[in-house]
């Protein structure tokens, strides 16, 4: 239970493997997903590593995977297994290179891909030319010109949006001794090689003269035109008219025979595309780590350095013989004990429902070795800060409904195992989605609001039977509980009075009550955060700690935000509505704590005593800042020269040993000294980054307890806001089907209420429900 809320006890061990059992090991050791190797060749650069062939053969894989992956699209599905697939021994993937990848599909693919590219070409140019044929009939029969020689005209084809810039440049080029005609085609083309819609347009120039047709034949080069034969007589044309339409019949069925064939390899391919994606990965990945190891002289055992949970060690026992006979060695893999000063890494064992919110702390920083893990407390903190921001029973719910269909579906969401990142992002966040809906479904309940209508379900505390008199004659009133029955003396029994929802005064209440609230938990979060770090100072055993950092740091922030704390729930709980008119203010208060002023009549202190109290809070908080920032600096730098004294000492001690003749192999006293001259040898120390560094550390914590609990108010912010726009939602939209009393009216409030949950899910459960859990995830930060 303890590895919950701290992380788990790391071990350092070597391993030392047989060469030949080397890969099945790791590979069990990474199925297993509990160990972390060490680098023992950082020094060696990454193409001089022994396996570095390998691993290029693995990338070769992987860029023949992305370029089927490619080549697929969206037009063929891969297909995906529910589990994935073992890892593949090393001849597996000599089996995968040489029968399926390299020789097979990638190089007949390659070739289907020329042909069709070729083929796409030729009938790209049947088209083009069908097309001419066909529109320079046109333009012949209305200029006259079927007489005239062949080389005083040029035809061709060129894209539609290059047509204006190519006819100016022909005039003026042409000095205008030419007559230019265009059309459109009729029907887009298909670029072969970007497979792109291309539009273009048939054009033909009458021209004469040798150099006017060299002039165009250079402008018509420039601008990419292709320029096509064109008979000089009509009957000519229509035969060629009639061979490029046989043609291009006979091309679109090779085209569709080629397209089959090229289809046929590529579902193959996608029957085991995923699996070879993932047999390559972990292969490359084995490889990876085997590079990280040493390989002894005699080339016969690997050896390793692996940091893995205590807790596991009987895992990581059994992985390795399972991969010891998986390769077929009969010697067993070999642990031994590494004693180091190394930081362990820090691990923290999550599962389905913890995943998500250990996330959402490691994204900001990974917490040092053997730390309190904050993730279990933000379980409860995280979806509770969200939901004071989102409260509201109506939105939680269907936040609600969408988490328990993501929960109760898990097992077939996740066997379709979906590539979109924005999906994935949601389901994996599926059990932090839940808890945010039931605490906000919570906080609607507390603040009486559900698509910003209240429940009566207790009965109103407050009634106007007394004074409806009066009420003939008023439109705004102000109950006075004053007045016999207004009143009934009894708050309501959970939750907002529902009669604030009608009240002119909703907002002013709502605000005041919010703020306040806000106030009180951010407070009680900041010294929640502070006291966790006590834990972490008695399990370090750093005593010097607790009397330097975490008693100033507590008396600073009690004295004065817990005083603040305690002076609303005073005045919540000292004045009811019969006395509230005489309530004081607590801002007043807390400004006049700092500045000493108690000279105010007009606003009456809380309590007795209240200036004693208050004057000594703010000098007790003003003495802590010294306290944290100068004392622990010159205890450690004591610390430091005391056990520099011992290091001298110890190093005098061993002179007269090794003068005497003794050395540390055969005297025990000797070794005896060696071991205490290590006890006291510590890290380099620098007197003046550690003083820099406790400054930071005091002036951070100071400021951030002023600046965070300013931050806090945002809850109030985002609460306001989003009861606002769901006000305005209803108001402007759902209440308007509820003005006609018709039949007619059946149909606008079906059409109403689409557009009304169309707007609610879009605006006030993604974008402000997106707006309150960054926030929340900033005050966690």
């Amino acid at each position: 239970m303890a590895s919950v809320f701290r992380s788990e006890e790391m071990s350092l061990m070597q391993l030392f493997l047989q060469v030949e059992a080397a890969y099945c090991c790791v590979a069990e050791l990474g199925e297993l997903g509990l160990v972390q190797f060490r680098d023992l060749n950082v020094n060696v650069n990454s193409f001089q590593r022994k396996f570095v062939n390998e691993v290029r053969r693995c990338e070769s894989l992987e860029r023949i995977l992305r370029f089927l992956e490619n080549e697929m699209e969206d037009n063929v599905e891969t297909v995906k297994l529910e589990k994935y697939p073992e890892t593949p021994l090393p001849r597996e993937m000599i089996d995968m290179e040489v029968q399926n990848l390299e020789q097979k599909l990638e190089a007949e693919l390659l070739e289907a891909n020329q042909n069709q590219q070729t083929l796409k070409q030729n009938f790209l140019e049947l088209t083009e030319l069908k097309h001419l044929l066909k529109k320079t009939q046109d333009f012949f029969e209305v200029r006259g010109l079927f007489a005239l020689p062949t080389d005083i005209f040029t035809a061709g084809v060129i894209k539609r949006e290059r047509m204006i810039a190519f006819e100016r440049l022909l005039w003026r080029a042409c000095r205008g001794n030419i007559y230019l005609r265009y059309t459109e085609m009729d029907t887009p083309l298909e670029d072969p090689v970007t497979r792109e819609e291309v539009k273009k347009n048939v054009f033909i120039i009458f021209y004469q003269g040798e150099q006017l047709k060299q002039k165009i034949k250079k402008i018509c080069d420039g601008f990419r035109a292709t320029v096509y034969p064109c008979p000089e007589s009509a009957t000519e044309r229509r035969e060629m008219l009639d061979g490029v339409n046989t043609r291009i019949e006979d091309l679109n069925t090779v085209i569709t025979q080629t397209e089959s064939h090229r289809q046929r390899l590529l579902h193959e391919a996608a029957a085991n595309l995923w699996s070879w994606g993932i047999k390559v990965k972990k292969i490359k990945a084995i490889y990876y780590i085997l590079n990280c190891c040493n390989i002894d002289v005699t080339q016969q055992c690997v050896i390793a350095e692996i940091w893995f949970p205590v807790a596991d060690a009987g895992r990581i026992k059994r992985a390795l013989h399972q991969g010891m006979e998986r390769s077929g060695s009969t010697i067993t893999p070999i642990l031994t004990a590494v004693h180091t000063r190394m930081a362990p890494p820090t691990f923290n064992r999550t599962n389905k429902f913890t995943a998500g919110f250990q996330n959402i702390v490691d994204a900001y920083g990974v917490g040092n070795y053997r730390e309190m893990n904050p993730a279990p407390y933000t379980i409860i903190t995280f979806p509770f800060l969200f939901a004071v921001m989102f409260g509201d029973c109506g939105h939680g719910a269907v936040m609600l409904g969408f988490a328990l269909w993501m929960v109760v579906n898990e097992k077939s969401l996740l066997a379709q195992k979906s590539t979109n990142e924005i999906w994935n992002t949601f389901f994996s966040g599926r059990y932090l989605i839940l808890l945010m809906g039931i605490f906000s479904m919570y906080t609607g309940f507390i603040y009486n609001d559900c698509f910003s209508k209240s429940f009566n379900i207790f009965g109103s505390s407050w009634h106007i039977i007394p004074i409806k008199d009066v009420l003939l004659d008023n439109t705004v009133l102000q109950l006075d509980p004053a007045v016999p029955g207004v009143y009934s003396g009894n708050p309501y029994p959970f939750g907002i009075d529902p009669i604030w929802n009608v009240a002119s005064n909703k907002l002013t209440f709502l605000n005041s009550y919010k703020m306040k609230m806000s106030v009180v938990i951010g407070i009680v979060h900041m010294i929640f955060g502070v006291v966790l770090s006590l834990f972490n100072h008695i399990y370090f055993k750093k005593y010097i700690n607790i009397i330097l950092q975490f008693i100033p740091e507590m008396i600073f922030i009690v004295s004065l935000f817990g005083y603040l704390v305690f002076m609303i729930i005073f005045k919540w709980c000292h004045f009811d509505v019969h006395s509230s008119q005489s309530a004081p203010s607590i801002l007043i208060h807390f400004i006049n704590m700092f500045l000493f002023n108690y000279g105010d009549a007009s606003n009456a202190p809380l309590y007795l005593h209240q200036k004693e109290v208050q004057s000594f809070l703010v000098i007790f908080a003003l003495i802590a800042v010294p306290w944290m920032l100068l004392i622990k600096p010159f205890i450690l730098r004591a610390n430091h020269q005391k056990a520099q004294r011992m290091v001298r000492d110890v190093d005098q001690a061993r002179g007269i040993q090794h003068s005497k003749g003794k050395t540390e192999e055969t005297d025990p006293k000797t070794r005896d000294i060696s071991r205490k001259r290590e006890e006291y040898e510590e890290p380099l120390f620098n007197f003046g980054d550690i003083f820099v560094h406790q400054a930071i550390h005091t002036i951070e914590y100071c400021l951030g307890c002023i600046s965070n609990t300013a931050s806090y108010l945002r809850l109030w912010a985002l609460s306001l806001a989003h009861a606002q726009l769901s006000e305005v939602l209803w108001t402007m939209v759902m209440h308007n089907g509820f003005n006609s009393s018709s039949w007619a009216g059946l149909i606008v409030i079906f059409i109403i209420f689409a557009a009304f949950a169309v707007l609610t899910v879009a605006i006030l459960l993604v974008m402000e429900g997106l707006s309150a859990f960054l926030h929340a995830l900033r005050l966690h930060w």
